[in-house]
């Protein structure tokens, strides 16, 4: 049983599970009947998504992310959006899910191609650190 920290909209893996959307906004121009068909999520959960300040601040960092600038701003954020995650709503739902995978096969996941510019990498720190079965 584990956690699968994936990219929204790829093909599922066999055992993968539910699918949890850690994302601020659905999919644009999906009819909400197609979320799961189409491997978005089948279930959406903002609560594990950045802010949109965060967001655009996390965006920002895509275009030229070896710059100087951009490893200075993707620390940035990671401080914010771990701060972000240590409130208790957040934290709660950690903790839930870091046990949920001990017995149960599902995945989070955002839209971003890149996993190492994207609010996913830390949830999968965090996951980690409260010693969550992590795929």
């Amino acid at each position: 049983m584990a956690i699968r920290i994936v990219r929204l909209g790829t093909p599922r893996a066999a055992d993968e599970g539910t699918r949890i959307g850690t994302v601020r906004r659905p999919p644009r121009g999906v009819p909400k009947a197609e979320f799961a068909r189409q491997n978005w999520y089948d279930v959406w959960y903002p609560n594990l998504s950045p802010t949109p300040e965060l967001m655009k601040l996390a965006l920002s960092t895509h275009a030229d992310p070896d710059s100087a600038e951009s490893v200075k701003t993707w620390a940035h954020f990671t401080r914010a959006f771990r701060k972000e995650m240590a409130e208790p709503d957040a934290a709660r739902s950690l903790d839930l899910l870091a046990a949920l995978s001990h017995g149960a096969n599902f995945s989070i996941g955002c839209y971003c191609e890149d996993e190492a510019r994207c609010h996913r990498s830390v949830l999968r720190a965090l996951l980690v650190e409260r010693n969550a079965d992590v795929a």
